[in-house]
């Protein structure tokens, strides 16, 4: 009499793992599109963070900041100043001004500021490139560096 093995036969495994693979290529770039939108939303919200500091600051010291490092914390048990107005995250202020894919350039005048946000790396960690100034409207360009020109959000 001859003993059964017992297991999978090597047609049903390469099965499994076909439809393994099909369901992975259906999934992967749905996940990729949910991280970029994702880094999008932190980004619209880093600029609505940075327009309120930046009024706040202007409130204060009656001009707008000239760098985003104005606008970083102060050491513990220091009183905040126009240099350091401990108005932001040290994650936003400190160079390279980089969060969840995405970098900002911060230019001010001390009467008007401009916060340009755009993708790390384009189609990768975002598609849209995101503006505001003082007036505090967003706006953004898929594919390009937003301007005041572009479509607000």
């Amino acid at each position: 009499m001859r003993n059964k093995q017992k297991g999978f036969s090597l047609i049903e495994l390469l099965i499994v793992v076909a439809i393994i693979l099909i369901i992975a290529a259906i999934a992967i770039p749905n996940l990729l599109r949910a991280r970029i939108a994702a880094n999008e939303a932190s980004a619209v919200s880093s600029l609505r963070t940075m327009n309120t500091a930046s009024i706040t600051y202007d409130t204060s010291y009656g001009t707008y900041p000239t760098a985003l490092t104005n606008l970083a914390p102060v050491a513990s048990g220091t009183t905040p100043t126009s240099t350091s107005a401990d108005l932001l995250d040290a994650v936003l202020t400190t160079s390279p001004f980089q969060k969840s894919g995405y970098t900002f350039t911060f230019a001010g005048t001390g009467t008007t500021y401009t916060i340009h946000g755009d993708p790390i790396t384009q189609n990768q960690t975002g598609v849209r490139g995101f503006f505001t100034d003082q007036t505090g409207v967003i706006h953004w360009n898929s594919g390009a560096a937003a301007t005041a020109t572009d479509s607000p959000l």
